[in-house]
């Protein structure tokens, strides 16, 4: 990596964040180490993991509101060093998961405290360009107090973006918000990525980060892994065929071990048995031949559809316990 005095790809050139070895202690307890990673620009990067993996700890740091106790890191193109604070924090946004707004104020009101905090240029074109971005023009007047949670976590947004951010960091931005409001809060993102904007989303939930995210990485203190959710899904589970029949087979062995492309075979706990294959093409209608070869009535023959969840819960939560013949997943 290159020496972090005098780093500065600030203007476009390569990745919007690079981690190498990052972490970060209190005294003895470990919040996250030996973290690295790269974040392209104008990228949805989810940043996932169990409460206490050092998430927020993770982006804190990267935002310049922690110092490391290990490693180095660039964010917008600049080196993450004390005395690049000032500099890193003009091409960021961070949104928390607490919206922090001033609920006696009207939305325009709070866009206009923080835009002078930030020293945001031409201030009513930025926050009347921020309300747009977050469809909140209508709402300007009203009383941050009155919102709903989904409304001022529009608000939030709004605010985040006063400062034509290159990098956004939102940390858990729907927790809380009925499907209706998150829905927003995923077409805003969607927006944000049109525009070329580099988005940093920690959240709980997968199945919005399968949705919105390019790639993703699953922090628990450590990075256990890190790529696109499809290539996730394909390296932590074996592609596999799920077959059910309506009674039981009398000698499983006989009917799956030896058929072309079928590597091992297992009982599935719905009463079906689960096929590991190299090739689903090749394997499902050998297994379907060999199926009415042995008068089973078949009920269905599918390949089995991972989720970003399951890797998730594969790599973070519990595993059962493996009755395998071979390598069935």
């Amino acid at each position: 990596m290159p020496s972090q005095r005098g780093t500065d790809n600030s203007h476009g050139v390569g990745p919007a964040i690079v981690a190498d070895g990052l972490g970060k202690r209190f005294g003895d307890r470990i919040a996250f180490e030996d973290v690295s990673f790269e974040v392209a620009r104008g990228e949805v990067f989810g940043f996932l993991g169990p409460n206490g993996a050092g998430k927020t700890t993770t982006v804190r740091t990267l935002g310049t509101l922690l110092a490391p106790t290990a490693g180095s890191a660039t964010v917008a193109g600049i080196a993450l060093t004390p005395e690049n604070g000032t500099r890193i924090r003009g091409r960021i946004a961070i949104m928390p998961e607490s919206p922090g707004l001033y609920e006696r104020l009207s939305v325009v009101e709070n866009l206009a405290y923080f835009a002078g905090l930030y020293e945001a240029p031409d201030p009513a074109e930025r926050i009347a360009d921020a309300l747009a971005s977050v469809n909140l023009t209508d709402r300007a007047a009203q009383l941050c107090g009155t919102l709903s949670k989904g409304l001022r976590q529009r608000v939030s947004l709004a605010r985040a973006l006063l400062g034509n951010p290159q990098v956004l960091f939102l940390d858990e931005p729907t927790s809380g918000l009925d499907p209706v409001a998150a829905h927003d809060v995923h077409e805003l993102i969607e927006q944000l990525r049109g525009r070329g904007v580099t988005v940093f989303l920690t959240t709980h939930r997968l199945e919005e980060a399968e949705r919105l995210c390019d790639r993703v990485a699953i922090l628990n203190t450590t990075l256990r892994i890190i790529g696109r959710p499809d290539e996730l899904r394909q390296r932590v589970f074996a592609t596999s065929l799920r077959v059910t029949t309506r009674q039981p087979l009398d000698r499983p062995d006989a009917v799956f071990i030896g058929l072309p492309a079928v590597q091992a075979w297992r009982e599935d706990e719905s009463g079906g048995y689960l096929l590991t294959v190299t090739d689903t093409a090749i394997a499902a209608p050998a297994v379907t031949r060999a199926l009415v070869a042995a008068c089973a009535d078949v009920l269905s023959i599918s390949e089995v559809a991972h989720s970003l969840e399951d890797v998730y819960l594969r790599l973070i939560g519990p595993r059962p316990a493996d009755t395998d013949r071979g390598a069935a997943s």
